[in-house]
């Protein structure tokens, strides 16, 4: 199993995550939905199917379906730093691996906003 940030565009539905590239994720891994306008964490899902190439598309041509944990309101979101991330860091990838400590600080960061209304 591994983990990811997956950077997203929107908040939105939650269903799946398109890339340009094809992605290293794998069904069964976990990732933390990173809203890169508002730069913070916002969710923890599963990968729930293997990145699927639709040759249709010209672009965001890689897709897979996610499956949300948790998530809280983007606008009560902890910061992308509290999962140990810089946002500068991020760059233009749609997708960057975490470690198992990275993901346990980014569940707890969006755990606390869930407990504190």
């Amino acid at each position: 199993m591994a983990y990811w940030l997956l950077v997203r565009t929107r908040a939105g539905a939650l269903e799946g995550h398109s890339s340009t590239r094809r992605p290293a994720v794998q069904r069964g891994d976990l990732a933390v939905c990173y809203l890169a306008g508002a730069k913070c964490i916002f969710a923890v899902v599963e990968v729930t199917s293997e990145p699927e190439n639709d040759p249709t598309r010209t672009r965001w041509q890689w897709r897979f379906a996610i499956r949300p944990l948790v998530a809280v309101d983007p606008l009560e979101a902890p910061p992308v730093e509290a999962a140990g991330v810089l946002p500068r860091s991020l760059g233009r990838h749609s997708y960057v691996r975490l470690t198992r400590d990275q993901l346990a600080a980014a569940r707890d960061a969006i755990d606390a906003v869930r407990r504190d209304p």
